[in-house]
């Protein structure tokens, strides 16, 4: 990024009334959260089981499966020293200066709260937050860790399951709406840490009305060819130099 590029970028992000981020993976792998897609990501991994990471990140075979489930969580889903990065950070800084500024995560880590982002859609659903499929009840990460190698529900012994989306499983229909609205009412779109490959998460980019799409992330996108900006490189990097 050239200093005319940055520039004109931080000009229109400080002149954005309403700016909605849309980020995936890549947005939290300078925290030690592993992507999925890239060449040493989750699903390029050498497998320690037959079974595809797809299939043991299903509701189905959460069901029928679950202690071979949750020993796949706790190896590949579950970090609790991680820390939010420069580019959470960022967005909370931004944020904290511009309230109507909005983020839409794939991710289910739970750092851009932490980090301090308020007006935060989690479409993905969040690793800190569990509930019995029996009888609803809610549970922490904290207690589900420490119960048992399968998590059992002490109220009615029924199976505790994550509050994310597994394969198999639709997107909430309220929070996908949600991410229309917001998406739709942003004049300045920023897009980072994500290929844009995987939908309904993907498909947010067709609501944005506004005139300036920004598009950062290591390689190039589906939609390169449609943004005002394309940057390529770090991400929390770039945020920190843009967001003033």
């Amino acid at each position: 990024m050239n200093p005319i590029e940055r520039a004109s970028i931080t000009h229109l992000i400080n002149a954005a009334a309403r700016i909605v981020f849309l980020g995936g993976a890549g947005v939290s792998t300078a925290s030690g959260i592993p992507d999925f897609r890239s060449a040493t990501g989750l699903y390029n991994q050498e497998r320690q089981t037959k079974y595809a990471p797809e299939t043991l990140l299903s509701y189905h075979f959460m069901v029928r499966h679950p202690e071979e489930f949750y020993a796949y969580l706790r190896e590949n889903l579950h970090y609790p020293q991680a820390e939010p990065n420069q580019a959470h950070f960022s967005l909370a800084r931004l944020e904290a200066a511009k309230p109507n500024t909005n983020v839409i995560t794939q991710n289910i880590d739970g750092l851009h709260q932490k980090a301090g982002s308020r007006n935060v859609l989690e479409i993905h659903g969040n690793i800190e937050r569990f509930y019995c499929l029996k009888c609803g009840h809610d549970y922490s990460s904290a207690l589900v860790w420490e119960l048992s190698e399968v998590p059992r529900c002490p109220v009615c012994g029924g199976l505790i399951r994550p509050d994310v989306v597994l394969y198999g499983e639709l997107l909430d229909e309220e929070l996908v709406e949600q991410a229309h609205r917001t998406v739709s009412a942003a004049e300045l779109m920023i897009i980072g840490g994500t290929s844009l490959v995987v939908y309904p998460a993907a498909g947010l980019i067709h609501y944005f009305r506004g005139k300036n799409l920004i598009l950062i992330n290591r390689d190039p996108t589906p939609y390169d060819s449609i943004a005002s900006f394309v940057l390529h490189g770090d991400l929390g990097q770039i945020l920190n130099e843009l967001i003033t």
